[in-house]
């Protein structure tokens, strides 16, 4: 890995992003602080529970709160929603060790508010020596601390006239240059519909899914890639399922694709496409990483691809990085219909905007419209 450059005080760069650290363990406090002033960015407060992080919000108004979910006297989960109430905008990430109910809890988080959650290791000499771990904090502090940037008000200089009131916010907004692909002159029914996300996937999955509505998805079997670590991909898909009213779990090797059941690609594995159309079997493996992921958007995309040819129907949710071009290159030259959410409504677009700006997006909508698009694409009846 990389070395972080390290700043002297006092001479943190201008993009130094405020943080505050609530967190039980001292060692932790300690070192999380020490590496976010290693890389430029100011500690502006730590908490050893969740009443202390929310009394410090109004003497600190950090730009993010690290989390941490199992803390006494207030722990993360209740402290999460007085945190936004108190500084509504702050972007919390959770943190929190791997195991079923932090899973559980962490995905509830994000339903509440918070906008992402960091997998800690299980002690403290894991914490101390996971490079992981500081490399996975680190960027979710840069990401997460530019957008709390943008969204900032600008106190106005002089009073609003008509000629200086700003317009309204489009619905969908582009960045860079973005050309859309015509639609496909013959349309082949979707036998399958593919998902692809990461940083903020797991709330925009379960509304998409959620909009389009049982009754749709009962027509064909839906293949979601978010990346998560074990453990997490379970509990997600049982999120999934009692959100949708349909069957949802991992993948699992050799098992049959069939319709109206929701599969999610296993924390650590690739899920993968084999046999045919009319008989999809799902494999998986424990080969490297492709785009830094495992599992990675593009591995199902391509098997998908190959498998299925145009009969496919696919979005690319909010994420970091660029997973999932490759794979909608391959979907979209076989004749599929690819969707990606639009950068005003993406926690961070990065994987959507990879694919928007590469051209092979048939639309790029906000997430409020992908489901109902999604729904129209199946056949589906408007709700």
């Amino acid at each position: 890995m990389s070395a972080i450059p390290a700043f002297a005080p006092g001479t943190a760069p201008r993009s130094a992003v405020k943080v505050l650290v609530a967190d039980d363990s001292a060692v932790v406090r300690g070192l999380v602080s020490r590496w976010l002033g290693e890389a430029g960015h100011d500690v502006v407060a730590t908490a050893p529970n969740g009443r202390a992080a929310v009394d410090a919000l109004a003497r600190c108004a950090p730009d993010v709160v690290l989390l941490d979910i199992e803390m006494p006297e207030l722990d993360g989960i209740q402290a999460l929603p007085l945190i936004l109430a108190r500084q509504p905008g702050v972007q919390v990430v959770m943190m929190s060790t791997l195991t079923q109910r932090n899973a559980d809890v962490s995905l509830r988080c994000l339903s509440l508010g918070a906008v992402d959650y960091i997998p800690k290791p299980e002690s403290n000499r894991g914490v101390t020596t996971s490079d992981g771990f500081r490399a996975d904090l680190l960027e979710r502090i840069r990401v997460f601390g530019a957008a709390r940037a943008r969204r900032r008000p600008v106190p106005a200089a002089v009073e609003p006239t008509a000629s200086t009131q700003p317009a309204p916010a489009p619905v969908s907004r582009l960045s860079g240059t973005v050309t859309l692909r015509p639609r496909p002159r013959t349309m082949t029914a979707p036998r399958v519909l593919l998902i692809g996300s990461s940083t903020g996937g797991p709330k925009a999955v379960g509304e998409v899914l959620e909009k389009i509505g049982a009754a749709t998805l009962r027509r064909l079997p839906v293949l979601i890639v978010q990346h998560m670590p074990p453990v997490f991909t379970a509990v997600f898909a049982d999120h999934l399922g009692a959100r949708v009213g349909l069957p949802a779990a991992e993948g699992k090797a050799d098992e049959r694709v069939q319709p109206g059941r929701i599969y999610v690609a296993p924390g650590g594995r690739h899920m993968r496409l084999s046999g045919t159309a009319s008989e999809p079997v799902i494999r998986l493996d424990d080969s490297p990483p492709v785009n830094f992921c495992r599992p990675a958007v593009d591995v199902l995309f391509l098997d998908a691809a190959a498998l299925y040819g145009g009969a496919t129907l696919s979005v690319i949710l909010t994420g970091m990085g660029s997973d999932g071009t490759a794979g909608s290159r391959a979907l979209v030259e076989a004749g599929g219909q690819l969707l990606a959410q639009d950068e005003a409504t993406s926690t961070v677009w990065g994987m959507p905007g990879s694919v928007a700006k590469a051209g092979l997006c048939h639309a790029v909508l906000p997430l409020p419209e992908i489901g109902p698009a999604l729904r129209t694409a199946l056949g589906g009846s408007a709700a």
